[in-house]
């Protein structure tokens, strides 16, 4: 960790363009702090802590409200999943729902739609499509992968938020608080006394309930595909507000694409299709405390979505430019790995991507890494999915 220009800073070399915009968050706010894996984003940097006093930020918590990870171990055993992943994979992508507005194949039903707060002007007209889209995985960086551990252990790892609510949520409040649009902004900052401010807060909380019961659902549906049970659950946020206490100072949180890592706080952090992911612990120290008890979500991208799949006219299907990342170089790494692959964009490969334990290396003050993970099985949307509920 370095101090830069006030920030605590993990990670090198440090994104300027992810700097600027910390430095210019920290503004207006009580504290802020810059995660390993941190990239631009709209306002506020992907990999941004930003803390406020009787304030928070919908640019901070950003479109895609209480996006996370949850992961599950699972009863099975390793060698079987191993033997059968072909036709688990298969079973997986066509029962699963992944892409852009999809609605789930199965009609779920659960007791969040029965909240008060539906009834509320921001998300009224958002409950039948919210009730379509529950455990729908999305595009982008959006997934369901099968893990093995260190002790040759089954688990089930999936990413994905709020999908249409809360892109739709963020986009009412973004829009009513009269937010700028564009990456280099100053982030909106609501007054939580406020009417609009505690409207937020109110939909955010209904938002990262549903993210919860989407991941929940898939978790549970993949084991249910696998003749498994659910033996140990993580579960996190990464995109989200939550009121703390730190330093004796009462103070509303904001992680936009960084996890929660409290002294014992379990987390679960995905590397890039073809790596490694891990389940670790937050440790007391001063770099937690500089953290405000945060790490990293992932393991940061190094190239750009459009320099690695190039640009095409959707209309036309000419190609403008090339991309860095071709089809085959992404699928030659995922053999190398022995990853079973469904769908997945050259945007996702692993070449777009820094590596997860030089990451987390900058963190190992405030972390402790509990189990790694290998992927054996992956699925995400396929090539050409534009989504815009991802983080």
């Amino acid at each position: 960790m370095e101090m830069i220009k006030g920030v605590p800073v993990w990670g090198s070399p440090v994104d300027e363009g992810a700097m600027a915009q910390i430095a210019n968050c920290a503004k207006g706010a009580a504290h802020v702090a810059l995660m390993a894996d941190h990239h631009k984003g709209y306002a506020v940097p992907i990999g941004g802590v930003v803390a406020y006093e009787n304030k928070i930020s919908p640019s901070g918590v950003g479109f895609d409200i209480a996006c996370g990870n949850k992961a599950a171990r699972l009863d099975i055993p390793a060698a079987e999943v191993r033997r059968k992943i072909k036709t688990i994979m298969d079973d997986v992508w066509s029962n699963l729902s992944f892409g852009m507005g999809r609605n789930n194949k199965t009609e779920v039903d659960h007791e969040l739609f029965d909240d008060e707060t539906w009834k509320m002007a921001p998300v009224k007209q958002l409950k039948q499509m919210a009730r379509n889209q529950l455990g729908t995985i999305g595009s982008g960086n959006h997934y369901v992968d099968l893990f093995v551990d260190e002790l040759d252990r089954v688990w089930v790892g999936v990413h994905f938020g709020s999908r249409g609510l809360g892109h739709k949520t963020a986009t009412f409040f973004l829009e009513e608080g009269g937010a700028k649009d564009g990456m280099d902004v100053d982030p909106l900052v609501l007054d939580v006394r406020s009417t609009l401010g505690s409207d937020y807060l109110t939909c955010m909380a209904l938002a990262g309930r549903y993210a919860y019961a989407g991941r929940d659902w898939v978790c549970a549906e993949v084991a249910r595909i696998l003749g498994a049970k659910i033996l140990e659950e993580v579960h996190n946020h990464h995109n989200y507000a939550w009121k703390e206490t730190h330093q004796g100072r009462e103070l509303w949180v904001v992680r936009k694409g960084a996890t929660p890592a409290f002294p014992g706080q379990k987390g679960f952090v995905g590397g890039s299709m073809g790596d490694k992911s891990v389940i670790l612990e937050g440790v007391e120290s001063a770099e937690a405390s500089q953290s405000l008890y945060s790490t990293v979500h992932g393991a940061g991208r190094v190239m750009s979505r459009t320099a690695a799949r190039g640009k095409v006219n959707r209309k036309t299907g000419e190609v403008i430019s090339r991309g860095q990342v071709s089809r085959k170089m992404m699928l030659d790494w995922i053999k190398k790995q022995g990853v079973e692959l469904r769908g997945a964009g050259t945007d996702e490969s692993p070449h777009c991507y820094k590596r997860l334990p030089e990451v987390l290396g900058h963190h190992q003050e405030s972390i402790r890494v509990l189990h790694t993970l290998t992927p054996v099985g992956v699925a995400m949307a396929g090539e050409n999915e534009i989504d815009p509920y991802k983080d």
